[in-house]
């Protein structure tokens, strides 16, 4: 619980008591969407099937709600992801940073989300996770790969640039680290 209550905390500093907010968790099947899901519900790791079909959580704590889609990452399941875009506020992007090999295809899915005009002015995390291995692929490899090598408002106000606010975070939540600094970042936005 130490993970989503700071969370909230953040989210509770920043003014964000008595808002509304729905994310979507999207990326590839078995980048790790529905164990970042759960460790935030539970705040403990979990051992979870392949997502079949799409889960809705509701995170609440306080006086603050969010509505959560864990939408799948396999073929099917992505062209479904399309439906849930009008009234989302923010998405997390979850990249496999150990499959190197996926790198294309997780490309292209981060791509097509970044030209969609239904999701201009959306702010997208995106989390390179299961850094706690040793050949997963550093933050620099990352985002050359996906072409994200612009910092696009890490430091929040300031150094933003003009348009969509989209950063890099890495992470492992695994081990339940890196991804409070982007869920930080995200929460600015919202």
């Amino acid at each position: 619980m130490f993970v989503v209550d700071w969370f909230f905390g953040v989210l509770g500093y920043l003014g964000l008591y008595h808002k509304n907010a729905s994310l979507l968790f999207l990326g590839l099947d078995n980048a790790g969407k529905t164990t970042l899901l759960r460790f935030l519900r539970d705040g403990r790791i979990t051992m979870n099937e392949p997502t079949i079909h799409p889960n809705q959580e509701d995170l609440i704590i306080g006086n603050i709600k969010f509505t959560t889609h864990d939408l799948g990452g396999h073929d099917s399941a992505r062209a479904l992801w399309k439906t849930y875009f009008t009234a989302v506020d923010g998405i997390v992007f979850i990249v496999d940073a150990l499959d190197r090999d996926r790198f294309p295809e997780s490309k292209r899915e981060l791509d097509a989300l970044m030209t969609d005009d239904s999701l201009a002015d959306v702010p997208i995390l995106v989390l390179g996770n299961k850094i706690d291995v040793p050949q997963a692929a550093s933050e620099e490899e990352l985002r050359a790969y996906m072409g994200l090598r612009e910092t696009y408002g890490k430091s929040g106000s300031g150094g933003q640039t003009s348009g969509r606010p989209l950063e890099v975070f890495m992470c492992s939540v695994l081990r339940g680290q890196g991804f409070k600094d982007g869920f930080q970042w995200l929460a600015q936005f919202l």
